[in-house]
């Protein structure tokens, strides 16, 4: 009796023995295979040897459709973010501190794996966690990732993937340095200075010139006073009808306008503004005094019908206002 109880003991603790030495056999296995390249391809049956239970590792695994004649633009545009989130971890942690492993199931790899997993779309990533040793979870089943927000960083994957991981390793994401990138940057830099340099006796005068700041300043405002930015936030209509057949150019109240209205009120400002720096600027300096007083009558009638068609604009806006000038 005690014989076989000895012989049974045995067994047990051989096979206890056996199932350790697999499980941790078959990671630092596909760990070596990863260092040459990562992450792996994977097929249906080696998927299945991975996944399959006792594992005293982490695997993460993106089932996917690169090939073209699956229509799959997601796929190959989170491939690269992919490949870099694999290759920074296995840069970080050659020697295998994390347990983590990374592979690739194509759809064309494995068919039987999609059609069991009963995938519609792709990609999808899924994190296995570990079934035995001091970081195993009681749950076996994989924790997914769907996309659906669109293409992901690497960045945002790596940390989902952290928070998933219970080793302490946790190797950033390094991207590589895009010398392509910084050559064009420099080259136009350098190209721009170069232009300037030679461009500057021409540029210069124009860009100093106080007459073009003045004429950009005082569009800027009559673009900005007459309501521009408030068509845009609204998204108003160009003009509406009167219900009598007609067209209403101006709307009611202070709260609406249209788009005509807009341009009609920021001319009226424009023809103000003119009329005024003209009797300022321009009528003192007139050698002639007939002439003189002809441009003061002139840019004087200008300036009371513009203000008198300003002021019914306003009465239209506002109905109850009681002011008025003539003619309008």
């Amino acid at each position: 009796m005690r014989l076989l109880k000895a012989f049974i003991f045995s067994l047990f603790s051989l096979t206890a023995l056996a199932a350790k030495k697999t499980t941790t056999d078959k990671f630092q296995e596909y760990h070596s295979k990863a260092l040459s390249s990562t992450p792996l391809r994977l097929d249906d049956a080696l998927y299945d040897h991975l996944t399959a239970a006792p594992r005293n590792h982490t695997l993460v695994v993106l089932l996917t459709a690169l090939e073209a004649k699956y229509g799959c633009a997601l796929c190959r545009e989170f491939q690269p973010e992919w490949d870099l989130v694999a290759k920074s971890w296995l840069k970080g942690d050659k020697s295998g501190r994390s347990r983590v492993l990374y592979g690739t199931l194509d759809f064309a790899d494995g068919r039987a794996v999609f059609q069991r997993l009963m995938l519609q779309t792709a990609p999808v990533l899924l994190l296995f966690q570990p079934t035995v040793g001091p970081n195993a979870k009681l749950d076996g089943q994989p924790i997914r990732y769907d996309f659906n927000n669109g293409p992901q960083t690497a960045e945002q994957v790596h940390a989902y993937i952290a928070r998933h991981v219970a080793s302490e390793v946790k190797p950033p994401v390094v991207r590589p340095v895009n010398y392509i990138r910084i050559v064009a940057v420099t080259t136009a830099v350098l190209g721009l200075i170069t232009f300037f340099s030679v461009a500057s006796p021409y540029i210069l005068p124009v860009i100093q010139n106080r007459n073009l700041w003045a004429a950009i300043s005082l569009i800027a405002v009559l673009l900005f006073t007459s309501g521009h930015m408030f068509n845009h936030i609204r998204k108003v209509p160009y003009v509406a009808g009167d219900g009598k057949g007609g067209v209403s150019y101006f709307a009611g109240g202070f709260s609406n306008q249209f788009g005509l209205e807009t341009q009609i009120v920021a001319a009226m400002y424009g023809v103000l503004s003119f009329a005024t720096i003209s009797l300022a600027l321009k009528v003192p300096r007139m050698s002639d005094p007939r002439s003189q007083q002809v441009a003061v009558l002139v840019w004087g009638c200008v300036m009371l019908g513009m203000y008198s068609f300003l002021l019914n604009v306003f009465r239209v806006k506002n109905g109850g206002y009681p002011f008025w000038l003539p003619p309008f």
